[in-house]
């Protein structure tokens, strides 16, 4: 595993950071619940309503309780490396949970599918470019032809007088949105120190390199971008 995606898993299985888990994404990401909504309504367009689908990053859940709650049809497989993360997703889930597999480990540990729709939220940005090549590969090839898949991640311009203003920018929306400046200024490091953050141009370059077709952007709010796209 490459050192800056170990650093964040490291904290993702830490007892205190998990339990504060729930609150953190909302005060970074703005139009989260929207996000959530989106994601669900894209794939809606396509998948039946009896779908099964791959959620990639799925610890936590909370992306998880929104399709279940919203879309009572569909199952879920998840996966994701952090165990705590995965117990919590379970907790969130709540009476939901027995429609969710969820499974530790990485995209090569996921079921070979074939599944009707897939998602992979606040995830890709972890990985480098190439991982992030064969990561989606491996996604679309657990996908029936032609299904839909959900991504949003960080994805900002990257060029030398652009990076730390677009930072600054999302530490400044977290503070606004009431997160603990000290913590925020801890979390504005470590993206800048371990996370390999690609232009918007290049994230949806690899979507087209891992053979997804139609790709097209579908939100865009500060620092992150979502992207639908097609097996």
């Amino acid at each position: 595993m490459a050192e800056g995606a170990q650093h964040f898993l490291d904290h993702f299985n830490d007892a205190d950071a998990v339990a504060r888990y729930a609150d953190g994404p909302r005060r970074f990401v703005p139009g989260f619940d929207a996000l959530h909504r989106m994601t669900g309504l894209l794939l809606a367009e396509r998948v039946p309503a009896d779908a099964r689908i791959l959620v990639l990053g799925a610890g936590g859940g909370l992306e998880l309780k929104a399709m279940a709650e919203a879309y009572p049809g569909w199952t879920f497989t998840g996966v994701d490396p952090a165990a705590a993360m995965l117990r919590l997703a379970a907790h969130t889930l709540g009476a939901n949970a027995d429609r969710a597999e969820l499974i530790e480990g990485y995209i090569d540990d996921a079921p070979p599918g074939p599944f009707d729709g897939a998602v992979c939220l606040l995830t890709l940005h972890f990985l480098a470019a190439d991982e992030r090549v064969r990561t989606a590969a491996q996604i679309r090839a657990r996908l029936k032809p032609g299904a839909p898949f959900v991504a949003a991640h960080g994805s900002f311009p990257q060029g030398p007088d652009e990076r730390d203003r677009w930072l600054d920018r999302y530490a400044s929306y977290a503070i606004a949105s009431g997160a603990d400046p000290d913590q925020t200024a801890t979390a504005r490091a470590a993206v800048a120190a371990h996370v390999a953050m690609l232009s918007p141009e290049a994230d949806e370059a690899v979507l087209r390199d891992a053979g997804f077709t139609g790709v097209e952007q579908f939100y865009a709010a500060f620092t992150w971008r979502g992207w639908a796209a097609y097996a």
